[in-house]
């Protein structure tokens, strides 16, 4: 076998850890649209379990009032619903506590995508399947095509339908298995003429608009190809684990640029479903400009795009440059990723050729690098009602820049008689440089327009006027409004730069001082405590350390800075308790608890979770800027490992220890035990014997006195060894 056939050591351990991972399997029954059986397939299966004996309890199954389907659940234990008052409306929901405390070998839970009522646990139901999988627990599940998020627009574009309940691929494709329940397009529809999809008016609505024959084609084709998508991954796993010579490495890892419109998170999508048909790895990227600052609307934006980038099981990036073209062909290359995924443009024609072009640039100087321009048309554009308000006019650096400008005329008004007209410009273009230092590049076109105005104004005959009779000063504005624009813009692009490294100094040297301080310390209490103290310097807010009780498992808060224990409530501690039993990240704006008041990131090492963070930022918003969130999660890996490895240090002493003692213990035992006496009295008889003439002509019998003479030599050379080290340690004990 060469090296090329062998199996990959990496598929190997994956599948032996799935072999034997206590999480519980998940089986998706899957279709194109409502009514094609999903459900009735499901239960059909579930009763064939419950015939070999496993035990199938139903959590939730919505049977529609289909009779046949209700005539399944008669022979199955179903979970009564858990109620809850929404609106003065009672609410039935799954009772996930009722199933977990119930602990069946398979539970069904119908619609996966169902968004849960206002204080559920979770806000979606594919979480609640999560907790199930979790603890352990099989569950069957039903999914339609329309519900998985990377075919969303599709899916939008085909019905004209927006469907808000998604569930993110990466939930569907870590299934263990994906049964595609499937019926002819002509027999769905008689289904629904004779009531066995929709009942009434319901009915007849999804005739006339969801259930068009052109459309379930489509959705069925849909469901078809994803399906098939599922296989294929699977198939490529085989085929890795058998290292099968034909296989062909299918896809290239790829960038998705996205850039702060709303429109982009079409283009993550559409990232996602490029990447799941080829199974290439991919990145969403999104590169700002380290000259011009992003507004705040734009930077939640962009946050709230990433994380959902993250949710799809992408890597996110956040790159900053003064090219950003060039920063993102030098990131591209440097990972050696051959293709980049955007947009196409949506500016203005005029506004592209005054300003440029990003997708034009890129497109000139991307080179080897493949480039796919990808439509930005579908309705994802932020409805008018909810867009952020038009930026408001900063009066204060406008007064500044008036100020400035006038400052400069009254000192040019003063060398006026000493000094040409010429040299008083030297004065204005010293004002616009320090505008844009200070209060950025728009100002200091505000500040190069005043300029010139005042330097025509007050200094240009006719005095007073802005009359100009000599055509020649015209060219003199000329050159002066460009001068400023230039001086204002590199100007402005520097002090960009100097905010951008100022920043990039200042966390680098807290990420290297929280280093050296955990280094300096090997009590896990000290390193929490070192973990807050970083954490209220960076991000000025409270936080507080959890830690959990080794045989009770109950999460306890250890130790806090700033006025973090004044949010604690019996609701955030079991927020906590469950954030360290799941290692996962829950609380204020996550899906999970989100209606706690601090955000809980559990500790995790290498091994095992050794605590609970909590945070309570001032802003709600504020670690939903990624590079915020990538930081704290640097500060909770590197305080996990080093609480690790000093737990991991004491074990190491305790266990040296603990063979010190016992082979002190083995060295008195044997001491005791050893016949000192009669080991010296056999040496000195075998050496006896070994002066005798007949024994020195005996071969065998002179070989076998040496080597008994040899053997309690050692015994003897051993012990004596041995006991100065016993002597001393039990000194010091």
């Amino acid at each position: 076998m060469t090296m090329d056939d062998r199996p990959n050591p990496d598929q190997i351990l994956k599948q032996v850890q799935a072999q034997y991972s206590t999480r519980g399997k998940l089986k998706i029954f899957f279709g194109a649209v409502a009514g094609v059986g999903k459900t009735y397939t499901m239960l059909e299966q579930a009763r064939a379990r419950k015939s070999e004996g496993i035990d199938v309890v139903v959590g939730v199954v919505e049977t529609h009032n289909r009779p046949e389907t209700q005539a399944l659940l008669e022979s199955l234990e179903v979970l009564p619903r858990k109620s809850i008052l929404y609106k003065n409306i009672e609410i039935g929901e799954f009772d996930l506590e009722a199933a977990l405390k119930r602990r069946p070998r398979l539970v069904l839970v119908d619609e996966l995508a169902h968004t849960n009522a206002p204080g559920s646990r979770h806000t979606k139901r594919w979480q609640d399947v999560e907790e199930l999988l979790d603890a352990g627990i099989d569950v069957y599940t039903t999914l339609n095509v329309q519900h998985c998020e990377s075919v969303n627009d599709i899916v939008a574009q085909i019905t004209r339908i927006i469907v808000r309940e998604t569930v993110p691929d990466a939930v569907a494709e870590s299934a263990d298995a994906i049964e595609l329940v499937d019926i002819p397009t002509e027999e769905l529809l008689k289904r629904l003429e004779e009531g066995k999809v929709y009942l009434g008016p319901q009915a007849e609505l999804a005739a006339e608009h969801f259930f068009r024959l052109g459309n379930l084609i489509a959705l069925r084709e849909l469901a078809l190809r994803y399906a098939t998508r599922s296989v294929g991954s699977k198939l490529r796993s085989y085929r890795d684990l058998h290292a099968v010579s034909t296989v062909w490495k299918v896809g290239e890892d790829f960038l998705v640029c996205i850039s702060s419109s709303p429109r982009a998170m079409q283009i993550i999508r559409a990232g996602r479903q490029m990447a799941a048909d080829m199974g290439a790895g991919w990145t969403v990227v999104h590169v700002k400009s380290s000259v011009f600052p992003q507004k705040a609307e734009d930077r939640e934006r962009v946050a709230g795009m990433l994380r959902a980038a993250e949710a799809m099981g992408a890597s996110v990036v956040t790159l900053t440059g003064e090219d950003m073209v060039e920063t993102l062909l030098a990131y591209a290359r440097s990972k050696n990723i051959g293709r980049i995924l955007i947009g196409k443009p949506g500016r203005p024609r005029l506004r592209e050729h005054l300003f440029g072009s990003f997708v034009d640039t890129l497109a000139r100087k991307c080179g080897e690098i493949d480039l796919y321009l990808i439509s930005g048309e579908a309705g994802e554009e932020t409805p008018r009602a909810q867009r952020a308000p038009a930026a408001r006019i900063p009066w204060t650096a406008t007064l500044w820049a008036i100020g400035t400008v006038g400052l400069c005329t009254a000192i040019d008004a003063l060398l006026y008689p000493y000094l040409a007209r010429a040299n008083l410009i030297m004065i204005y273009l010293l004002g616009v440089a320090w505008l844009a230092y200070r209060h950025g590049r728009s100002i200091s076109i505000l500040g190069t327009l005043l300029s010139v105005a005042c330097f025509d104004f007050f200094f240009v005959p006719p005095i007073y006027s802005f009359t100009v009779l000599n055509k020649e000063y015209v060219l003199t504005f000329a050159v002066m409004m460009i001068v400023g624009l230039i001086i204002g813009s590199l100007t402005g692009r520097l002090r960009g730069q100097t905010i951008s490294l100022d920043l990039r100094e200042r966390r680098t040297q807290i990420l290297y001082s929280l280093s050296r301080d955990l280094a300096k310390s090997s009590r896990p209490d000290e390193l929490f405590q070192i973990l807050l103290s970083h954490i209220h310097s960076l991000f000025a807010c409270p936080a507080i350390v959890f830690t959990a009780d080794s045989a009770t498992r109950t999460v306890s808060a250890l130790t806090a800075v700033g006025d973090a224990r004044d949010y604690l409530s019996t609701n955030e501690q079991a927020v906590a308790s469950w954030v360290y039993e799941h290692r996962r990240i829950a609380g204020n704006g996550m899906d999970t608890f989100a209606g706690a008041r601090g955000l809980y990131i559990p500790l995790v090492g290498s091994r095992e979770a050794v605590g609970v963070l909590g945070v309570f930022p001032r802003d709600p918003k504020q670690f939903l800027d990624p590079d915020d969130f990538h930081i704290l999660e640097v500060f909770i890996k590197q305080t996990a490992l080093a609480v690790e490895g000093a737990e991991l240090a004491a074990e190491h002493i305790k266990a040296e220890a603990e063979l010190g003692r016992a082979r002190v213990r083995n060295v008195l035992l044997d001491t005791a035990t050893f016949d000192t006496r009669n080991a010296l009295a056999a040496i000195s008889e075998s050496a006896s014997l070994l002066l005798r003439p007949e024994v020195m002509a005996d071969e065998a019998r002179r070989k076998a006195l040496l080597e008994e003479i040899i053997m309690q030599a050692k015994q003897l050379d051993t012990l004596a060894a041995e006991l100065p080290n016993i002597l001393d340690e039990l000194k010091q004990s």
